[in-house]
């Protein structure tokens, strides 16, 4: 199938500000586009892109004084099959990981797992180490999170997501990371496309959705504690240890964010 996805955000900059922006899709999935995903920008800017030590394409420039709108469309192919990953997969001793993956055990920012090792082990020891395992942290993260857009927090780190039991897709993400990587199992954080596609109605206004990757037998593995079920179209933007390394936006100075649309919806046969 087809795949819509895109994006409109709208600022107000009360001063000229340098931004950095994360929101092409990710170079894994660039030969599934069949329509560019170019950032436009009102009023028109000078940009410059690089990569980041993670491989996300990141896009900098510097916004004027006053309104600014960033926006993309973009068509993408899809398998149309829900995600799946081997439940079977085992766990890989440290000394065996990819120097690569090493980083992703460590705490960060919004994964604190060092505070959590105790109560990792505590609710998790008894677990089959592997994929097994990964899916029990998640169950739980699942169940001891209660969503609500009204308790979006920049700040929440996992032990806060815990101790709170409230919040968004970033903090189920956040929560069950640091506990894979308190029981040695490397984990990164991922912002996706994640439309509707297969789930029933009513939908929710769209949003960019955060997910995990475990390191396991077999390579990296997609894993989603906030639906906790598979998912059709899920797109990836970028990968990093924790929100902070993959923002959509990160902006050095004062702004107001006026609007913000977010879109993956199905192609219809004959659509386009």
């Amino acid at each position: 199938m087809k795949l819509r996805i895109g994006y409109q955000l709208d600022y107000d900059f009360p001063q000229p500000t340098p931004v950095i922006l994360m929101l092409n899709v990710h170079f894994s999935r660039v030969s599934d586009l069949a329509q560019p995903d170019h950032i436009r920008i009102q009023p028109s800017v000078p940009v410059s892109a690089y990569r980041d030590g993670f491989g996300n394409w990141c896009t900098r420039l510097l916004a004027p004084q006053g309104l600014m709108r960033i926006t993309a469309d973009a068509i993408i192919s899809d398998s149309g099959l829900p995600e799946s990953h081997d439940r079977h997969a085992g766990q890989v001793p440290v000394e065996r990981l990819p120097e690569e993956s090493l980083v992703f055990l460590l705490a960060s920012r919004f994964c604190d797992s060092d505070r959590m090792l105790d109560l990792a082990w505590q609710l998790f020891g008894h677990t089959q180490p592997g994929a097994p395992r990964v899916q029990a942290i998640c169950d739980f993260v699942h169940q001891r999170i209660t969503f609500d857009y009204n308790d979006a927090s920049v700040t929440r780190t996992a032990s806060d997501a815990y101790r709170e039991g409230r919040g968004v897709c970033r903090d189920y993400a956040h929560l069950a990371i640091a506990f894979c990587r308190a029981m040695n199992i490397p984990a990164r954080y991922c912002t996706c496309y994640l439309g509707d596609v297969g789930t029933p109605p009513p939908y929710p206004p769209g949003d960019f959705a955060a997910s995990f990757e475990a390191y396991l037998e077999g390579g990296w593995q997609m894993f989603d504690p906030r639906n906790n079920v598979p998912r059709i179209g899920r797109v990836l933007i970028a990968r990093g240890r924790d929100a902070a390394d993959v923002a959509i936006a990160t902006t050095f100075g004062p702004n107001t964010l006026t609007g913000f649309k977010v879109w993956t919806d199905e192609v219809v046969e004959g659509a386009l």
